[in-house]
């Protein structure tokens, strides 16, 4: 079967492929199919085939404003799609909703085909894939291994080369568990970001609607469809993007006593996953994990009271069509008093700010997704232990309200597959997502099970692709120099060093305080052009840099040397009087050397 890959399907569309051939194959692979447990509900293939048909007539501007254009796609079965039952993996629960998910309605007008609904641990609750009453998919590598949850489904499909893309959730590493037992990319939003209106509520604070990709970049596509705030969702945030250091990023490691639970062959694969992140410009740093581990603690302590507020009414009206430990751990969590719970959340609170430092010292962390990749066997022994083990480096990135990215990172010498996660600090979403195709590139992508090569190229760094605003800076501002923290402290980064285009003038400005420059751009002038710095601004943090700007200085359009333009400081013409002109020079740097 052709490569499902997101790039490698656009591409093939350019060239002349008709959407209805992929998702005639993508049926026909269906139909041949001969484990069962991956699919609960199917759209019927005359309703797929008549999308794609409609699509394929569609006029190539039309076909430009729908960025996943004929792309196959399924859904996690506690996820709503009009027209299809979601069961949240317990039959007695099915019903049939009218209208789909926010997420997947955004999918679908960005030109995705829905092809159906994904098994799953019921209710969302476990990371092991083997609670469903549907039956037990198994990773793609090993029918002995485990598929892991709550996802299951969603991750085998992708990771089997059924859908190019699937929609997990994640409450306690759901969207990251089952990418690392099925060689995929799991990518985890800041918790807020994604609607989970149309989402059965596992801890529904805690909730996020999260993708399974076979790249970074396919991933990150996706990502950009289903984030939008939305009204209706009480726990939706109109978000403020952030950015970490991509050039020389800081990442967090564990200890060796935090990695007691890996056998040697997962630490050595981890000691990989490092050196590979410093091949990529990165610096290592050992970060004590207590307070992390702490909050992870909390998700199936206490605040499991919320699972069991969610899910109460069902499990009183009909307990036996629950797994047993899904049972178990609701049964448990009904027990927890209010009193339990206002500690928890004080807990929490404490924890939060004590990880602020060290979430501030470093840019992301680098962890492995899961300590072991258990058998359905060893699940099947011991179902409550295994699966709270599996937690042990996801548990807690959702209380925080982090973002995350899980990674493939290698197998050991019998095959059975590793892999790491990125996280970071909240909003930080698109720059994270920069970083892991990087990281991710280093390592190798083996696409699942598929078999196939990625085609897709790095993700952009340009601040525009981030959601962040290019600034371009000439002189107190520029790095080392005394006013360059007026950036830093409202949330600016470093993109690159460039020049601006030759018709600028350069000038040194009279008056008290640090030393300034004037920058004043005269048509039919040529000079040599003035070094820059463009760093990466969030809105908010632009704003508050820009009120601070005093006059004859100002922001306005700078022509950079490739004849782009940013944002940047600029000078009014009054500003040359008295000044001294030192164009010359060809930058600040330059000009404060000569001194």
């Amino acid at each position: 079967m052709r490569s499902l890959e997101i790039a490698a399907l656009r591409a093939a569309y350019d060239g002349g492929l008709d959407p209805r051939e992929v998702i005639a194959d993508v049926l026909a692979a269906l139909r041949a199919l001969p484990d069962r447990s991956i699919f609960l509900s199917r759209v019927a293939e005359e309703t797929a085939l008549a999308e794609a048909e409609q699509l394929a007539g569609l006029p190539a501007e039309a076909r430009a404003r729908r960025p996943l254009f004929g792309i196959p796609f399924a859904v996690k079965d506690n996820i709503d799609c009009a027209g299809l039952p979601t069961t949240a993996g317990c039959a007695p629960f099915a019903n049939t909703p009218d209208e789909d998910a926010p997420a997947v309605a955004a999918l679908r007008h960005a030109g995705a085909i829905l092809i159906g609904k994904t098994n799953m641990d019921q209710f969302a609750t476990g990371l092991v894939g083997t609670r469903s009453p549907f039956g037990v998919p198994h990773s793609v590598y090993s029918e002995a291994l485990c598929a892991g949850g709550s996802s299951s489904g969603s991750a085998v499909a992708v990771a089997l080369g059924l859908v190019s893309f699937a929609l997990g959730t994640d409450t306690a590493g759901s969207g990251r568990v089952p990418a690392q037992f099925n060689g995929l990319i799991g990518i985890k939003p800041t918790p807020g970001r994604v609607s989970t209106r149309g989402v059965v509520p596992a801890c529904r604070s805690l909730d996020c609607v999260s993708v399974f990709a076979l790249t970074v970049s396919d991933g990150d596509l996706v990502r950009r469809q289903i984030e939008a705030f939305d009204a209706a969702d009480p726990f939706s945030r109109r978000a403020e993007p952030s950015v970490i250091e991509l050039r020389q990023p800081r990442l967090g490691i564990l200890a060796e006593r935090d990695l007691a639970r890996l056998s040697g062959a997962a630490r050595a694969l981890y000691g990989a996953a490092g050196a590979a992140a410093e091949a990529i410009g990165a610096s290592l740093e050992t970060i004590d994990y207590r307070p992390f581990a702490a909050m992870a603690a909390l998700l199936y302590g206490p605040f499991a009271a919320e699972r069991a507020a969610a899910l109460s009414a069902p499990l009183a009206a009909y307990p036996d069509a629950f797994d047993p430990s899904v049972r178990t751990i609701l049964e448990g969590a009904m027990k927890i008093s209010g009193a339990d719970v206002f500690a928890a959340q004080a807990r929490l609170a404490a924890l939060r700010r004590e990880i602020v430092p060290l979430l501030q010292r470093v840019d992301a962390l680098l962890l492995p997704t899961a300590p072991f990749h258990p058998t359905i066997a060893e699940i099947a022994a011991d179902p409550i232990g295994v699966n709270a083990a599996l937690g042990t480096y996801t548990n807690f990135v959702n209380l925080a309200g982090l973002a995350a990215v899980a990674l493939p990172a290698g197998a050991d010498a019998s095959g059975v597959p590793f892999g790491v996660s990125l996280i970071a600090r909240g909003d930080s979403d698109a720059a994270l997502g920069v970083l892991a195709d990087r990281l991710s590139r280093r390592l190798g992508v083996p696409m699942g099970a598929t078999g196939h090569q990625a085609i897709a190229p790095a993700l952009s760094d340009a601040p525009e692709h981030l959601g962040l605003i290019p600034l371009a800076v000439v002189g107190a501002h520029l790095t080392g120099q005394p006013l360059n923290h007026q950036l830093t402290d409202c949330g600016g980064r470093l993109w690159r060093t460039t020049c601006t285009a030759s018709d600028y003038r350069f000038y040194a400005l009279a008056g008290a305080g640090p030393r300034r420059p004037g920058l004043i751009r005269e048509p039919g002038f040529s000079g040599p052009g003035i070094e820059c710095e463009i760093w990466m601004m969030p809105a908010a943090g632009f704003g508050r840099f820009v009120a601070a700007i005093p006059r004859p200085l100002g922001i306005g359009a700078v022509v950079l040397e490739d004849g782009t333009s940013v944002r940047g400081f600029i000078a009014e013409p009054v500003a040359a009087e008295g000044a001294v002109e030192i164009t010359g020079f060809g930058g600040w740097r330059a000009y404060l050397a000569s001194l």
